[in-house]
C-alpha cells in the first residue's frame, strides 16, 4: 500500500487511483438484493441538491422529496444572504441590539463563531460586505476590483469577535453582515441525511453543490463512492490523482477556485475566496482543499478556514488538530499535492 506523504509538497507521477477509506466506520445492514437506486434532486441555495438511496420498505419516494424539500426550504428562509425575508437578512439590516432568530441559525453561527476563534480570524461568518464588495454576493459581479480604500473600509466594520449568540437570538454590534455560504450547504447536508435516518432510510448519499455525506452500503455491499473533482493549474488544465472516496458516515468537502474566480486586471486569476484578514481574495497557490469528517458542516467550513490559511500554515494548523485534509497546489504551471497525516493514513494509491 502506497501512502500520501504528510511531509512537505511532493509532486506525485500520474497513477490510475487513489482510495480514500475512512476508519471506524460504523456497521451497515446489507440491502437485499434486486433493491434499485431510487435518484432524488432539486435546487436550493443557488445550487443543486441530490440524493441516491436504498430504501426497501420506507417511505415512498415522493413524500420522502415533498420532507427533503421543507427542510431545504426551511435552511433558506433562516440563512439565506440573498433573501430579504430571511432571518440573516433581517439581523444583517438590524441597528445596534439582540434580534430574535431561527434557533438552527443560532446554533450554526455558534459553530462558526468557534472556527473563527481558533483560526484567528482565517474564516469569519461576518465577512458580507467584504463578499459583496468583490462582486459575489447578491448585488452581483463588478466591473473592477475595489479600491484600497473601499477595502479599509470594509475591514473597519465590527466583525466576528464582537457577535453574540444565545439559544434563539443574536447581539448585532451595528453594521455586522454575516455570510454563512462556507457553513450553511455543509449543515443543509447533515440535515437531510439525518431526517433520511429517522425514517429509516439507513442507505443514502446526499449531496449540495458539491458537499456530501453517504451513509450505509448498497445492495453490493459497496459504500457510497465519490470522485473528487480534479483541479485546474494556471494552465486551466486539470491535474493531480484521480481521488475517490469511500463515504460511510463521513462527509466531503471541497474549497477551490477553479470554477468561481474574478479576473483581475492584469489578468491574473482572483479567487472567490476571500481572506478576511486583508479583505482581499486569496493567491492562487492552493487550487483546491478538500476535508473528510463526520459532520458535512464541519467539513464545509474548514476547507475555507484552511484555504484562507494557505499552503504553508494551513497544513500544519490542520495537522494539529488531526483533521483529514488534502491540499492540491499550484506549483508552476502544473500541480503538487501535500495531505495531513489523518488524511495519509486513509489512503492508497493503485
Amino acid at each position: 500500500m502506497l501512502s500520501l506523504s504528510p511531509d512537505p509538497a511532493i509532486r506525485h507521477r500520474p497513477a490510475p487511483l487513489r482510495l480514500i477509506l475512512p476508519a471506524d466506520a460504523p456497521e451497515a445492514a446489507l440491502p437485499p438484493v434486486g433493491v434499485p437506486v431510487t435518484r432524488l434532486s432539486g435546487q436550493t441555495m443557488g445550487t443543486y441538491w441530490s440524493v441516491a438511496l436504498v430504501a426497501p420498505g420506507g417511505p415512498p419516494p415522493l413524500l420522502l422529496r415533498r420532507g427533503i424539500i421543507a427542510i431545504l426550504d426551511d435552511i433558506v428562509a433562516s440563512m439565506s444572504h440573498w433573501d430579504p425575508a430571511s432571518d440573516l437578512c433581517r439581523y444583517n439590516a438590524a441597528p445596534r441590539g439582540w434580534v430574535a432568530v431561527d434557533g438552527g441559525l443560532a446554533q450554526v453561527l455558534e459553530t462558526a463563531l468557534a472556527v473563527a476563534a481558533d483560526s484567528g480570524g482565517a474564516y469569519d461568518p461576518a465577512i458580507g460586505g467584504l463578499v459583496d464588495l468583490w462582486g459575489f454576493g447578491p448585488p452581483g459581479p463588478v466591473a473592477a476590483p475595489p479600491s484600497a480604500a473601499a477595502i479599509a473600509a470594509a475591514l473597519a466594520a465590527p466583525r466576528w469577535n464582537e457577535i453574540r449568540v444565545e439559544p434563539a437570538r443574536l447581539w448585532q454590534p451595528g453594521g455586522v453582515r454575516l455570510d454563512l455560504s462556507a457553513i450553511a450547504k455543509g449543515h443543509a447536508v447533515d440535515a437531510v441525511s439525518r431526517y433520511l435516518s429517522d425514517r429509516g432510510v439507513t442507505s443514502h448519499l446526499v449531496d449540495i453543490g458539491g458537499e456530501l455525506r453517504g451513509w450505509g452500503i448498497k445492495h453490493d455491499a459497496n459504500p457510497w463512492w465519490v470522485t473528487l473533482e480534479q483541479p485546474v493549474g494556471r494552465d486551466g488544465r486539470p491535474g493531480g490523482i484521480l481521488t475517490r472516496i469511500a463515504l460511510h458516515g463521513w462527509s466531503v468537502a471541497t474549497s477551490g477556485d477553479s470554477r468561481r474566480f474574478l479576473m483581475g486586471p492584469d489578468g491574473a486569476r482572483l479567487s472567490h475566496s476571500l481572506d478576511p484578514r486583508t479583505g482581499r481574495p486569496v493567491p492562487d497557490d492552493l487550487a483546491a482543499v478538500t476535508v473528510l469528517h463526520r459532520d458535512c458542516m464541519m467539513a464545509d467550513v474548514l476547507a475555507t478556514a484552511l484555504t484562507v490559511l494557505g499552503p504553508r500554515a494551513g497544513p500544519d494548523w490542520a495537522a494539529a488538530r488531526g483533521i483529514m485534509a488534502l491540499f492540491v497546489l499550484r506549483e508552476g504551471r502544473g500541480l503538487a499535492e501535500r495531505a495531513t497525516p489523518a488524511l495519509a493514513a486513509l489512503a492508497e494509491t493503485h
